[in-house]
């Protein structure tokens, strides 16, 4: 007969970290110097107010800093490290006591005195969750007190606190802790528990914590059971789901060197290790604002950051100008705000990051902020294209299409033969209807438009440059004007007959009487352009618009020289003023 043991594992209680090194003195408390100091000196000076108000964010030390100084009042340095003051200090949840019963339970609670120590501490938490009935039902005991009473109240919303009980407080506002204070205090406590972190590991956990001492200790000991007693950047940046600083050092790199290739295969790479788009725009600005500011000495302590990594970061600034920092802050900012309402979000960042890799480019630009390096540059460097094998069951698939649709047509043209034929139907001409400005036509049109009027580099070294004369333009020009008139434009084909082109180079100068006429044409220059261009085979065309005043004083016309132009179409108009003794 088998005899089988068993053995039971006993496992310790685990204590969180945020529990088990949370300060016993005011001397541990992290980041709140000014505070502590304040109420230590009140203690020691019998200056200690009897309604205090401690307010600020999340896991800064509002209800230690309470639990420490209502454990201080009562303490007179005789008392043994087993002496416990716990039962002169009530701490209530307002959160669940919010009610006008539990507030006026407390009132009659504090007119009985300690039976030891001096004071007795009511330390009420979140106390912006009492009821307004609740506030008022506690004015009168929180101004006037008895003697051996003290009220500690902690919020992390002040403002929803009503100015009442604010005038009755003592406020201490809370601040957040730093990072620098933060990384400190966590280096302590990993050699407290024999833990090996790295410098930039602390760094990361102390940023994500967002100046909450409490998360920054549950995400050190969320990360210390992930990676054991050695705690590295990899090893943070894998767990907190964190781009690590090789990632944007790397990609500022690849800019500079105004390689987009090798730019675009590492941001396919960010993705697919789940990194979202948008957190990899916003990191990118975030490194090019810490180069700026690594750029001047004074400036150098706003970078949060180890000493390692400063250094990275100063190396970095040397190779790229302040110019170029600006530039691509604006274009990474505005990427960040176009993000969430783009629908083609990856291609968005794309196209940022290709347009920051072409700052730096010495090709000659016409559009600076819009402008990427043609495919010809890495062309001629000896970067190809991937060619593509087209299958050859596509052409098997074209052969048998083209022969089914020639059987289709033959039935059809036997079918018909047998039909009768049904006479034609008489369809009205109609005239085509202007659609408002606000249909759904004229605003997709408009989308067009401007889709069309994008800044689009084209790759233009070999495109036709073809000699013109000023004769041949206009003669172009008047073809387009008839055009315009065919397809109904014509307010558009009157504004441009109102003056003749001029060449100089390959720029048309025209001129107009008003700033109106110079707006609608831009809007129309890009189909004006490209049909000027195509006919006269020649790609670098501009126009060049001004406006001349003394020609709108021209065209500003007396009653007498409207009546005289139109006698000239008409002559008869001048025998109707005469038969019916009509002013002019």
């Amino acid at each position: 007969m088998l005899s089988i043991q068993k053995a039971t594992i006993t496992l310790e209680h685990f204590v969180v970290s945020a529990r088990k090194y949370r300060p016993q003195t005011f001397k541990d408390v992290v980041g709140q110097q000014a505070i502590t100091n304040t109420l230590l000196n009140a203690i020691d000076n019998n200056h200690l107010a009897q309604a205090l108000l401690f307010t600020g964010p999340r896991g800064v030390g509002k209800t230690t800093c309470a639990r420490i100084l209502a454990k201080m009042i009562n303490s007179d340095g005789a008392e043994t490290e087993d002496e416990d003051f716990a039962f002169n200090i009530f701490e209530l949840d307002a959160a669940s006591n919010n009610s006008v019963d539990d507030i006026r339970s407390l009132t009659d609670q504090v007119r009985i005195p300690p039976q030891t120590g001096k004071y007795k501490v009511y330390i009420i938490d979140e106390v912006h969750m009492l009821s307004q009935a609740a506030f008022n039902a506690f004015l009168k005991t929180l101004e006037e007190p008895p003697k051996h009473c003290i009220f500690i109240l902690a919020t992390t919303e002040k403002h929803k606190i009503i100015p009442t009980i604010l005038s009755r407080c003592q406020i201490f506002d809370f601040k957040r802790i730093t990072v620098k204070d933060a990384k400190g205090y966590l280096k302590y406590i990993a050699d407290e528990q024999g833990v090996k972190a790295d410098d930039d590991a602390l760094h990361i956990i102390a940023q994500k914590a967002d100046g909450a001492m409490r998360d920054a200790l549950s995400i050190f000991d969320r990360v210390v059971s992930f990676s054991g007693k050695g705690l590295t950047r990899q090893a943070v940046t894998e767990n907190l789901n964190v781009l690590d600083y090789e990632t944007y050092f790397e990609s500022t790199d690849y800019i500079l060197e105004n390689k987009i290739p090798e730019l675009l295969l590492q941001f396919n790479k960010t993705l697919s290790k789940g990194f979202d788009g948008h957190h990899y725009i916003a990191g990118l600005a975030s490194h090019f604002r810490d180069l700026l500011v690594s750029k001047t000495p004074e400036t150098i302590a706003l970078l949060e950051v180890g000493d390692q990594t400063k250094n990275k970061y100063l190396e970095q600034s040397k190779k790229a100008s302040q110019q170029f920092l600006l530039q691509a802050i604006n274009l990474a900012n505005d990427c960040d705000l176009k993000y969430k309402t783009s629908k083609n979000q990856r291609l968005l960042v794309e196209l940022c990051i290709m347009q920051l890799a072409s700052i730096t480019f010495d090709g000659e630009k016409k559009n600076s902020k819009h402008y990427i390096i043609p495919a010809s540059y890495f062309k001629n460097k000896g970067i190809t294209p991937i060619p593509v094998n087209v299958p050859s069951k596509a052409s098997e698939n074209t052969e048998t299409t083209e022969s089914k649709s020639f059987q289709k047509e033959e039935t059809q043209a036997v079918v018909s033969n047998f039909q009768v034929k049904t006479p034609p139907k008489i369809v009205l001409k109609q005239d085509n209807k202007r659609t408002s400005g606000l249909s759904l036509s004229s605003i997709r049109a408009k989308k067009e438009h401007q889709i069309k009027q994008m800044d689009v580099v084209v790759d233009e070294i070999n495109l036709p440059k073809e000699p013109f004369t000023e004769k041949e333009l206009i003669t172009v020009w008047d073809t387009f004007i008839k055009l315009l008139q065919e397809k109904g434009k014509h307010n558009l084909a009157s504004i441009l007959s109102i003056d003749t082109p001029k060449v100089k180079g390959t720029t048309v100068h025209l001129e107009f009487p008003n700033a109106t006429n110079k707006v609608e044409v831009e809007r129309q220059q890009y189909d004006l352009l490209t049909f000027v261009r195509k006919k006269l085979n020649n790609y670098d065309i501009n126009l060049d618009i001004t406006i001349n005043e003394v020609m709108e004083k021209k065209y500003a016309f007396t009653a007498m020289d409207k009546f005289e132009k139109l006698k000239e179409k008409n002559s008869n108009i001048d025998t109707l003023r005469k038969t019916f003794d009509l002013d002019i």
